[in-house]
């Protein structure tokens, strides 16, 4: 009897263990619980912080993509980012005839594969301080250690903060950023 009571009691920290390492790998993104299970698009649906990038996303017509297996890497902008924006500057990438532009700023967004916060501290360390991935847009993203996390850049310079990492997907992970990034 006192052994199954410990058995039970090691299996119920184990378990309570396991929960907090998946609350720290997949936080809440606003306001709403991400789950592992869910695909990219399942979940930003779901954060009241990412209503411009869904909005985005289905006007591009890249729901189907960025809901297949990947993986991808999103760098997830808030409505925030977008607000920091001049002024009509979504409304005008929103427009049916601007959806290829509105493309490719999307997929600037994105770089193939499943890339952690751990991968890009690898990459800068082995590069100097600097890690660059190619986006399937086709331009880089460029990323710098800042503080307790990371800056991220683009191609014409502009600098955002990854304020939320390793929010990961079945078909890939999330990184919320805090600025829209633009390609050249």
């Amino acid at each position: 009897m006192k052994l199954a009571r410990s058995m039970m009691l090691a299996a119920t920290l184990a378990l309570g263990s396991t929960a907090a390492v998946a609350l720290q790998k997949n936080p809440m993104v606003g306001g709403a619980a991400m789950y592992p299970t869910k695909t990219i698009v399942e979940n930003a649906s779901q954060s009241k912080d990412h209503t411009t990038l869904v909005a985005a996303v289905k006007a591009a017509g890249l729901v189907d993509t960025l809901s297949g297996p990947g993986p991808f890497t999103v760098f997830a902008p808030t409505n925030a980012a977008f607000k920091k924006l001049p002024a009509g500057t979504v409304d005008t990438l929103l427009k049916p005839e601007n959806k290829q532009q509105l493309t490719g700023v999307l997929t600037y967004h994105v770089v193939p594969g499943r890339i952690t916060a751990e991968d890009i501290a690898a990459k800068a360390k082995a590069n100097g301080g600097t890690a660059t991935y190619a986006t399937v847009q086709g331009g880089n993203l460029m990323f710098r250690k800042a503080g307790n996390g990371w800056a991220i850049m683009d191609a014409k310079g502009d600098k955002g903060r990854i304020t939320t990492a390793n929010v990961m997907q079945s078909n890939g992970v999330i990184h919320v950023i805090d600025t829209v990034m633009l390609p050249q």
